[in-house]
């Protein structure tokens, strides 16, 4: 798949290193303010095996608060031209403002990663005229109300059908299909019965044709479940990235990228290694 001037071979799966440089995000909320701070943990991530680097600078947590325009320029930018700059890697930024998408591909992005799938208005103009590719998610609701009560007739169904509109959209204005990516939106709008639901028949949106990106590191559908801290849910991040992997995901986001890393080599070890 093409990200503006690099090219990522999505038939090996791979691995997107969290770099949230905001001070209230659910995992890792204020270590990574700042240019320098940002740049030292990029590199971190890509010693790591990380071949993208998603940077967002707008909490996405469930009641998070909305960010000014300004503040997310401010936290972004200087960052994106710092890797583009530093490294050879592919820069995703996680933003669902039109203004943000065009100063960060500008300034180095190659990847749009946008929970609202260009929903804002603007945003599908911002995404197409860039000529970066897209990652469209299906959220319910907004992340202030997004875990209030969320309700589906069939959670997967209901997923699929949403991430096929958004992508015919995409495709009719001008966004080729070669450069799209689905992410199903795990925690977005969805109880825990919804999340192990959705990962169970994961493989069912592979029928849409699509590179699939799934995030589902240190989320509260895996603290719930196991009773731990967001800080000691990484067996939990590894078996649900570990399935994930096995039903056709492309692109894991993480917070832990060298363990996953190492969970991505053992199950692709299961096509190398066939008789």
């Amino acid at each position: 798949m093409q990200f503006k001037d690099k090219y990522i071979d999505l038939n090996t799966p791979r691995v997107m290193g969290i770099l949230n440089v905001t001070p209230d995000s659910f995992s890792d909320g204020g270590r990574f303010l700042g240019r320098e701070n940002a740049l030292k943990q990029a590199e971190a991530m890509i010693l790591e095996g990380a071949d993208f680097i998603d940077v967002g600078g707008e909490s996405t947590r469930p009641g998070a608060e909305d960010v000014s325009l300004q503040q997310e320029l401010d936290r972004t930018i200087p960052v994106i031209e710092a890797i583009a700059t530093n490294f050879d890697v592919v820069i995703s930024i996680d933003t669902s403002k039109p203004e943000v998408m065009q100063q960060a591909v500008s300034a180095g992005a190659g990847l749009i990663n946008d929970i609202r799938a260009l929903g804002e208005s603007g945003a599908l103009s911002a995404a197409t005229s860039s000529g970066a590719a897209v990652c469209l998610m299906h959220m319910q609701g907004q992340p202030k109300t997004m875990q209030a009560a969320p309700q589906y007739r069939d959670v997967v169904k209901d997923v699929y059908t949403f991430l096929d509109t958004k992508t015919q959209q995409c495709m009719q204005a001008g966004i080729p299909k070669s450069q799209i990516i689905i992410d199903p939106g795990f925690g977005f709008g969805k109880t825990l019965p919804h999340n192990y639901q959705l990962l169970d028949r994961l493989e069912e949106l592979n029928n849409l044709g699509f590179p699939m990106l799934i995030g589902v590191s240190r989320k509260s559908m895996l603290g719930h479940l196991l009773n731990r801290d967001v800080d000691q849910r990484l067996a939990g991040s590894i078996a649900a990235a570990t399935i994930a992997l096995t039903k056709g995901a492309s692109i894991l986001r993480v917070h832990d990228v060298k363990q996953t890393a190492d969970a991505v080599k053992v199950v692709s070890a299961l096509s190398a290694y066939k008789d």
